[in-house]
């Protein structure tokens, strides 16, 4: 067969552990899981009586032009319909866009470390990778604009970034942007938009109006909770997403996701109450890691990456043990480190406790060899 040589190369993505995996390995019955930052408390009740009023033909494609979801997105974020592209999932436009923009010699800026869907993707386009490292959590804009030349294609910006939680300020941001080459697109992913309390974070869709060479990604996956039925969008000028539009898969959003958004947008006051409860959660994790002395990154996302100072599969398979799934810093280029998704107050007493187990039984090894 002829494979390409970078897809021999690519491992796939290694999603957390599921809830059914972990049951079987270590026969325990109660399982949670903290580790892909879901929402905890689900998704709203007007999402689910949709989903259970629901009676279209299942042998009828979807509407591939997403129309009533299109338009009540573009109402709700403040756009023109046609000022949308809507994917399976953001991860499905991060792809749409590295298939339309980069190739062998084309190259790519993105931070170090962050999602890594966006070097996944170009390193099966062929493109050159630039990857410039994170100064205390945060996007090095110097750095990376630094690394644009006439090759470069995209540059990737993850803000709040995962995973780390550090935001990219609106000042910082338009510097960037005035400087950025107007051939050069630019990706803001904003997985976690709206989770983020900050009050100097950018209103990025306002910008699209004057940087022509700007996209923002959102998702449903997140704060809405519909992690399983796959919806995430761009928003960008209308030239922008006629391009993009040729490399999208036709019916790429499904009729149940389509309608489960729609209603989704329409229960505000369950967003803002899941947003309320995660800046609670953040404050539990907070105290936490100030008593125990440990550092971490105040995250505007519903997630934490906690430094432990020791090997991050090491703390991650304590926990796995003890029936809390979490994500290996090891995983996501903080070796010492775990990413905690911010759950519910019970759940985050629960594995609190646990890491505080840890801790004393690190500290129990310590005094042993003293």
């Amino acid at each position: 067969m002829k494979w390409k040589s970078a897809v021999q190369q690519l491992k796939p993505y290694q999603p957390g552990k599921s809830i059914q995996e972990v049951k079987r390995q270590y026969g325990l019955e109660s399982i949670t899981k903290l580790a892909s930052n879901e929402n905890p408390y689900g998704s709203s009740e007007a999402v689910k009586e949709s989903v259970r009023n629901f009676s279209d033909s299942l042998a009828i494609y979807p509407d591939g032009y997403a129309t009533l979801m299109r338009t009540t997105v573009a109402n709700h974020v403040g756009v023109k319909e046609t000022e949308l592209i809507f994917g399976n999932g953001s991860d499905e436009i991060i792809q749409i866009i590295s298939r339309s923009l980069l190739h062998p010699t084309r190259n790519t800026v993105l931070a170090a470390p962050t999602f890594p869907q966006y070097r996944h993707n170009a390193v099966i386009e062929g493109a050159e990778i630039r990857e410039v490292e994170l100064i205390d959590g945060a996007h090095d804009l110097t750095g990376m604009l630094a690394q644009i030349d006439e090759n470069t294609s995209v540059v990737w910006l993850c803000t709040p970034n995962n995973p780390t939680g550090v935001y990219i300020p609106s000042a910082d941001l338009i510097d960037f942007l005035d400087r950025v080459p107007e051939d050069v697109l630019v990706v803001i992913d904003e997985a976690y938009f709206e989770y983020v309390e900050a009050d100097d974070y950018p209103d990025s869709v306002k910008l699209i109006e004057s940087y022509k060479n700007l996209i923002v990604l959102r998702t449903f996956s997140k704060i809405y909770g519909l992690a399983s039925l796959r919806i995430g969008y761009g928003i960008a000028n209308e030239e922008i997403i006629r391009m993009l539009e040729p490399a999208r898969e036709p019916f790429n959003t499904n009729t149940m996701g389509q309608l489960s958004a729609i209603s989704a947008i329409g229960d505000q006051e369950f967003v803002a109450k899941c947003k309320q409860e995660n800046r609670k959660g953040l404050q539990q994790y907070y105290r936490f890691c100030e008593e125990e002395n440990l550092s971490y990154y105040p995250s505007q996302g519903n997630f934490i990456l906690i430094d432990f100072g020791t090997d991050g599969d090491e703390v991650f398979q304590f926990l796995l043990e003890r029936g809390f799934i979490v994500r290996s810093g090891n995983a996501l280029g903080f070796p010492s480190s775990v990413r905690v998704t911010v759950g519910s107050p019970e759940q985050n007493d629960g594995i609190i406790a646990i890491m505080k187990e840890y801790l004393a039984s690190k500290n129990r090894e310590g005094a042993k060899m003293q």
